[in-house]
């Protein structure tokens, strides 16, 4: 008994940093994929009131910050460097919506893949703070998470129930 025992910890490995933050982003990217594909056409540009932004605004806030924090914290070209999508009108269907949305998603996925677990230990600066490539990357993913969340109630609003939590 103790020898299975011994072989079941042995067999075991966990994942590394790197490894493990791949895994979350793509968790993240179909749960993302979900609220976007739970909206319907006409509730895309749908805002609860006029302080907040509109479900695509939330988004591409979303998506922004995932091409910012990654591209900062990676050091890979940001392919939406100087725009603004939450202002671009053309962003706001919900076909080019989840494209672009989607796309950042990729971004920091694509980005991951070509980081070493060594490498995120090095020093990088985000918006004029310093911090690791590790701590970039969880900002970036706190970030979505927040904004993923926020849109929530736009899909109650709407009359939807909003995807199931996805923590695994």
């Amino acid at each position: 008994m103790l020898t299975l025992v011994l072989l079941m910890l042995t067999s075991f490995t966990s994942l590394g940093p790197v490894s493990q933050m791949v895994a979350d982003w793509q968790r993240a990217k179909e749960y993302t994929k979900e609220y976007l594909d739970a909206m319907p056409e006409d509730g895309v540009n749908y805002k609860p009131n006029a302080e907040i932004r509109t479900f695509a605004e939330q988004m591409l806030h979303l998506a922004n910050g995932n091409f910012n924090f990654v591209a900062a914290g990676s050091g890979k070209a940001n392919p939406y460097q100087g725009k603004n999508l939450e202002k671009m009108e053309e962003m706001k269907t919900k076909a080019a919506l989840s494209k672009v949305v989607l796309e950042s998603y990729d971004f920091a996925i694509d980005a991951l893949k070509g980081m070493s677990d060594a490498r995120m230990g090095e020093a990088v600066k985000v918006f004029n703070r310093d911090m690791t490539r590790e701590l970039a990357f969880a900002k970036a993913f706190e970030h979505q998470t927040h904004h993923r969340g926020q849109t929530t109630i736009y899909i109650r609003m709407k009359g939807i129930k909003p995807p199931n939590e996805k923590l695994f």
